[in-house]
């Protein structure tokens, strides 16, 4: 055989071999370089960080009932100083009073008894319909049958694991982007900015399962890559993170140093409270740990990504919209219509496209709601 063939029959050895164990060399090793430790899921983390920093058409409802007229809700928030309950509690009251109905927020302050407090005093006032904003509903199950039973529908934010309607806890519909989307996307980044190698410590609240179920779902995404170490993951509640988060940063870059160059978070909120420690350690708030927020990408988080404050990117909710799509479902209950079945897409804001933004408001979506309510 020829040097001409035996080379051709050893590249299509090589080729076969490839497809065979489902990975693929390096693209570019470069010289003496050794390979990155994870081409086939760098290559694909690449191609999805790319195509979520985009901004898509207006995709949502289109159609559905007129507004129901003469009507009363009530959101009861898990705790007013998460940005991202706060965030979706004001674009519900500007939606609803938009179609001319009767808003209260009531504030949970954080904890199980004031949330349990809060959405027994929302059941009390009798409302057309009742919003549960950014907590478990499964920890407060007695009240949730309680409203059933008095036939209130129930809309929830960020109150279960998966969007839509749920048959226990009974909700209407839960709004949330998809979860495991959120999560693989913040992971992704990770590894797509990195290029495969990264020692990262990830910020949860256990106490929430929605939360927690999104942490596990970044870790087993990070993990996926066998160049990503997860050096530490930290069980923080929300409410807490102010005092303890500065002191948990504290003793995790005495621990690891160095190797700590990248940070994931359940919330932008860590961050803000990371930002101190971080600062006093001399770090620059542009370099590593490079963080992102895995929700709920609120403006304090838009300004941290725009200045490069201790933040580097957040996939944020659209929680405008999500406002919006809340009073939408809340209509569609009143009118007796199903719930309209949309999940907004995940989105990535980084330090390269957040231009002069102060959050992610997908366009279209108030026209489209607004046509739809309008008598």
């Amino acid at each position: 055989m020829s040097l001409a063939r035996l080379s051709r029959a050893a590249a299509a050895l090589a080729l076969a071999a490839t497809l065979t164990c489902g990975c693929a060399a390096d693209p570019d090793p470069g010289a003496g370089r050794p390979p990155r430790p994870c081409p086939a899921v760098l290559a694909e983390a690449r191609r999805a960080v790319d195509q979520a920093r985009g901004a898509a058409p207006w995709d949502g409802p289109t159609t559905g009932p007129r507004a129901v007229p003469g009507r009363s809700i009530v959101y009861v928030a898990a705790t007013m100083t998460n940005p991202g309950v706060a965030g979706v509690a004001s674009a519900v009251t500007a939606a609803a009073r938009w179609i001319g109905w009767d808003v209260r927020v009531i504030d949970g302050q954080g904890t199980p008894a004031g949330v349990s407090a809060a959405l027994g005093q929302a059941i009390a006032l009798r409302p057309s319909g009742i919003v549960i904003g950014g907590f478990d509903p499964g920890s407060v199950a007695q009240q949730v049958r309680e409203a059933n039973r008095e036939g209130i529908p129930l809309v929830g934010w960020h109150a279960t694991h998966a969007p839509g309607p749920s048959a226990n806890p009974k909700l209407f519909s839960n709004i949330t982007t998809r979860v495991e989307d959120v999560a693989r996307i913040a992971a992704n980044w990770i590894i797509a900015r990195s290029g495969g190698d990264a020692g990262v410590v990830l910020f949860t609240d256990s106490s929430i399962p929605f939360a927690e179920h999104k942490a596990r779902l970044i870790q087993k995404t990070l993990l996926g890559c066998s160049g990503v170490t997860l050096l530490s993951y930290e069980n923080i509640p929300l409410p807490d993170a102010g005092t303890r988060t500065p002191q948990e940063v504290s003793s995790l870059l005495a621990r690891f140093g160095e190797r700590w160059t990248y940070s994931a978070a359940i919330n932008d909120l860590y961050f803000a409270d990371a930002a101190p420690a971080l600062r006093a350690a001399g770090l620059p708030g542009g370099g590593a740990p490079y963080a992102i927020g895995a929700g709920d990408g609120d403006p304090s988080a838009f300004e941290r990504v725009r200045t490069r404050q201790y933040q580097a990117a957040t996939v944020p909710e659209p929680l405008n919209a999500q406002g919006y799509q809340i009073v939408d479902e809340l209509n569609r209950a009143f009118a007796g219509a199903p719930p309209s079945g949309y999940v907004p897409p995940v989105h990535l804001t980084t330090t390269d496209n957040v231009g002069g933004a102060s959050s992610w408001d997908p366009p279209g979506y108030r026209a489209a709601y607004e046509r739809i309510w309008r008598p």
